[in-house]
């Protein structure tokens, strides 16, 4: 059984987390171990947060911990960050952890398989430093899940990449 480090930012599908990936990923037989960003932490009902962490059998971690107190997830074999924010993105590629769910991202790059889904608009495709980023996270090896931003949607948002993050996942353990 392989842990999977699930990191969620706030963007737009992090409402379907536990549907379309923790869910799937568990029924493939892993581990998985939920990390929020606080502003995704705020976005997500107390109800789901919950129903992730009974699922899980973890803690959803949205806060770092004290030195004192153990780690609440075990050891990661693989990383998954979806959705990931265009925020979110530019901090890992820069190497800014400067909350939980960064902190375990930047530490995994380079040394943890990792997939990233960058759940970004338009707008923030095109600033001038955004294929900079994605240059060096694809230099670290990451996976990158890219999404065609004028690909039109479902109003469920169903359509958002899920297999594909799944099936990324999937060829790296």
């Amino acid at each position: 059984m392989s842990v999977i480090g699930v990191v969620a930012s706030a963007a737009g599908g992090v409402e379907q987390l536990r549907e379309r990936l923790v869910q799937p990923l568990i029924a493939r037989g892993h581990q998985a171990a939920v990390t929020l960003t606080p502003t995704a932490a705020d976005w997500l009902e107390p109800a789901e947060r919950r129903e992730l962490e009974r699922i899980t059998g973890l803690p959803v971690r949205s806060q770092p911990r004290r030195p004192d107190e153990p780690r609440p997830h075990p050891p990661v074999d693989l990383f998954i960050a979806a959705p990931a924010s265009a925020n979110t993105v530019a901090k890992l590629a820069l190497g800014i952890g400067d909350n939980q769910a960064l902190t375990v991202l930047c530490e995994g790059l380079g040394s943890t398989p990792m997939v990233v889904f960058p759940k970004v608009n338009a707008a923030h495709a095109r600033h001038p430093a955004w294929a900079g980023h994605l240059h060096a996270l694809r230099s670290a090896g990451v996976v990158l899940v890219e999404w065609d931003l004028v690909e039109p949607r479902s109003e469920d948002g169903r359509s958002l990449p899920w297999d594909r993050i799944l099936e990324s996942a999937d060829k790296l353990l």
